[in-house]
């Protein structure tokens, strides 16, 4: 089992094959474990699945145990394979076909290869012109293309922090990415940063009454990261840190530290990273 090949049953074939085959095609194989073609067709179409990497999804049908689907789809005889795309049943095979004969019908059948990876690439140049909006758009078509890919899925999620979208990247960022736990989490991280919002204004009139309290100034940096104003966040963070070094426990320090893991493994962010990663670096030693 991997995330482009799966099995289904009558309870959940609606949700993991009909809905999602509106996006991309799936190639329904209806098998059972008595049948000696399936055993030799099933480890191939699991391994090509893996191979175009999400261009088809592969949903595997045990028809001894699912009989309605088996009727429903009128197969008299497995293994029997048959493709579902945007709503209708788009092509089909029986038997155990030489794998030649399988990757030209994979072929035929499958999205463009590259094709979304293409418009990730597109969405990336987008939101380095600020164009966050038409860059969403890109990376809600790439996934469309291919729903599998959690790549896709997070870029989407960055794109909405940035938007001020917090409640909609919230709700994707639930979901279980394990094929990019760090990027996941450095996110889920970030996203706990817009929880800080408050009203800077207040807390820099504190801090031009005592430029020496501490507290505030890590106040307005949570404040700032909150509003994604992150360079001046960590400024915020590396001035109490490079003036006190104990104060709170290094209380300076450890917020630069948790801006830098929730900018993490956004290339937009590489760069303030390593010069503020540098400028403690330096400041400390």
């Amino acid at each position: 089992m991997s995330e482009f090949a799966f099995d289904v049953s009558l309870e959940n074939f609606e949700t993991k094959v009909l809905t999602v085959a509106d996006k991309v095609p799936v190639v329904v194989d209806f098998w059972a474990p008595w049948c000696e073609p399936c055993k030799v067709l099933k480890p191939l179409l699991e391994k090509l699945a893996e191979e175009f990497k999400g261009r088809f999804l592969l949903a595997m049908v045990n028809a001894d145990e699912n009989p309605e689907l088996a009727q429903h789809f009128g197969v008299r005889s497995i293994p029997s394979v048959k493709v579902l795309f945007q709503g209708q049943l788009v092509d089909e095979f029986n038997g155990a076909l030489p794998e030649g004969k399988v990757r030209e019908f994979l072929e035929r059948i499958a999205l463009p290869a590259g094709s979304e990876g293409n418009l990730r690439e597109e969405a990336a140049a987008l939101v380095g012109e600020g164009k966050l909006d038409a860059a969403l758009a890109k990376l809600v078509a790439a996934s469309q293309a291919n729903p599998q890919d959690q790549a896709i899925q997070l870029d989407a999620v960055d794109v909405l922090m940035q938007l001020g979208r917090h409640d909609e990247a919230k709700q994707l960022l639930a979901g279980d990415y394990a094929n990019e736990p760090d990027r996941a989490n450095a996110l889920r991280a970030r996203l706990a940063l817009a929880d800080g919002a408050a009203d800077t204004a207040a807390i820099e009139a504190k801090l031009a009454a005592n430029p020496a309290d501490h507290a505030a100034r890590l106040e307005l940096s949570r404040a700032l990261a909150a509003q994604s104003r992150f360079r001046e966040a960590m400024e915020a963070a590396l001035h109490v840190a490079l003036t006190d070094r104990f104060f709170d426990e290094g209380a300076g320090r450890k917020a630069l530290l948790n801006l830098f893991e929730a900018l993490a493994g956004s290339e937009q962010y590489d760069d303030l990273i390593r010069e503020f990663r540098r400028k403690l670096s330096a400041g400390l030693n």
